[in-house]
């Protein structure tokens, strides 16, 4: 596939660059253009979606500085600067993935038993693997890889228990400039023992993690328990402790996924009064707490997220893989007390990388539900919805001027049957809904990073790697 006339080659591309102004680098970028300013589900769509048919993004050094029609900005190209042109396919906010296990990576599609019996068998002896530091980059760099190619550009992921998992992860991310939050797993019981740290150790190694890694370049830090059962009262006390210190990192955990799991919590912490109360407790709820899952939360756990600010990261493709329920997620965007939602792929008990393919699922989901999830809350879900959760709604997913200029080409044509099919659909929604049900990493078309080229689904083998690379890469 070609980029119309614009004449610059796929290796020219690769810099991520169309031209400079002054000592600046500019990317510009031309096709059918989609953005969010707002939360469809409370908003409404007119509100909270904006479409150009034929739309212009101007980015410089990294951050978008004009967004909107092709012929009202065109004027604002810098002299010299000639758009990268996408015609009919779609430049759309890069995808975030609000919860993801990079050290469940080669055990996707593992034979489902319910979760505990699942991370029994496979994920406590895959994660025993990144002791060694060497086996954690190799999976850090094919995370990433993965990442980029499915066109997701932020993601909250869980590392293993060892400190070098989380180094391995953010000095690949680092390398990319791609936008990762981890952090290392506290897990001082009900685990292997190779698995376990203690209250006292968990806190130092994250406390170590966090001065070396947390807003260090496009790098950020997640205190991570791993679930309730897993942490001992002293740990989720030294956890919650931990956030009170750095109040700008996030929370990232597992709630209320599986009805085995919510018995097991009661037993453990029966002073407490459900799941969701054992983190209130412990300080481990409010703004910047990213819980995975939230099936099976009461409406009383729900209001309660709504009023502290808690998200959840809804994983449709685990939650059905692992036999977990279905989120409901008009429940959870109850107008009277709405919870702030992103969307997870949730590898590896999720079976895909595409956020695309998500949305697929959490579409049928819903649709069990009775509540049909169109297209640009889907989107939105993938989107904007996943910076909030994630306290970047100034930072990335919307493609506002003055955010990090992250984002994704999408192809309408990618496949014949999906050419077919999207030959006949009649506005940008059915596109999208198109889109969203029969896409997957094949769609993606190119994935841009801080306005640079990070993937070109199209471009040689030698282009693709000096995109991935860099200058000065382990290739050059």
């Amino acid at each position: 596939m070609t980029n119309g006339t614009n004449g610059i080659s796929a290796t020219g591309r690769a810099a991520g660059q169309a031209g400079r102004i002054g000592s600046g680098a500019v990317t510009a970028v031309r096709g059918t253009l989609i953005r969010f300013r707002g939360d469809p589900f409370l908003i409404g769509r007119d509100d909270a979606f904006v479409h150009c048919a034929d739309g212009l993004l101007i980015c410089v050094d990294g951050k978008v500085t004009a967004a909107g029609d092709y012929a009202e900005l065109r004027d604002r190209l810098p002299d010299g600067v000639t758009p990268v042109h996408y015609p009919g396919q779609v430049i759309c906010p890069g995808f975030i993935d609000s919860h993801v296990h990079y050290v469940q990576t080669g055990i996707i599609a593992a034979f489902g038993a319910q979760l505990i019996d699942w991370l029994n068998h496979y994920t406590f002896v895959e994660e025993q693997r990144f002791a060694d530091g060497a086996y954690a980059r190799r999976v850090a760099a094919a995370f990433c890889d993965e990442l980029l190619r499915n066109g997701t550009t932020t993601a909250l992921t869980f590392a293993a228990v060892y400190p070098d998992s989380v180094d391995a992860l953010f000095e690949e991310a680092t390398r990319r400039d791609m936008r990762i939050i981890a952090g290392k797993v506290l897990m001082d019981r009900n685990a292997p023992d190779a698995l376990l740290d203690t209250a006292a150790t968990g806190y130092d190694d994250s406390k170590r993690l966090i001065d070396r890694w947390h807003g260090k370049g496009r790098n950020g830090y997640a205190i991570t328990p791993r679930f309730a059962p897993t942490s001992t009262p002293e740990q989720l006390a030294a956890a919650g402790q931990l956030w009170r210190e750095h109040p700008d990192t996030l929370v990232h955990t597992h709630v209320s996924e599986n009805v085995g799991e919510i018995s097991w919590v009661r037993s453990l912490f029966p002073e407490r009064t459900g799941y969701l109360d054992v983190y209130d407790h412990y300080g481990l709820t409010g703004p910047g707490a990213v819980l995975a899952h939230g099936v099976h939360l009461t409406g009383t756990e729900r209001r309660r997220c709504a009023e502290t600010g808690t998200a959840v990261a809804h994983c449709p493709t685990s939650n059905l893989f692992l036999g977990s329920g279905l989120f409901h997620v008009h429940d959870a965007k109850d107008p009277h007390h709405p919870m702030t939602i992103g969307l997870g792929t949730d590898i590896g008990a999720g079976t895909s990388f595409s956020l695309l393919s998500t949305m697929n699922e959490a579409y049928k989901v819903a649709q069990l539900a009775n509540y049909p999830l169109d297209a640009v809350k889907a989107f939105y879900l993938a989107t904007r919805g996943g910076a909030e959760a994630l306290r970047l709604t100034d930072t990335v997913g919307s493609l506002e001027p003055g955010q990090e200029a992250d984002f994704v080409v999408l192809d309408p044509e990618a496949t014949p049957v999906l050419a077919q099919r999207t030959s006949r659909v009649s506005d940008i929604e059915e596109l999208l809904f198109v889109l969203a049900v029969m896409g997957d990493d094949r769609v993606v078309r190119a994935t841009y990073v801080a306005g640079a080229l990070a993937h070109d689904r199209d471009a040689p083998r030698d282009a693709a790697r000096d995109a991935k690379n860099g200058p000065g890469g382990p290739d050059t």
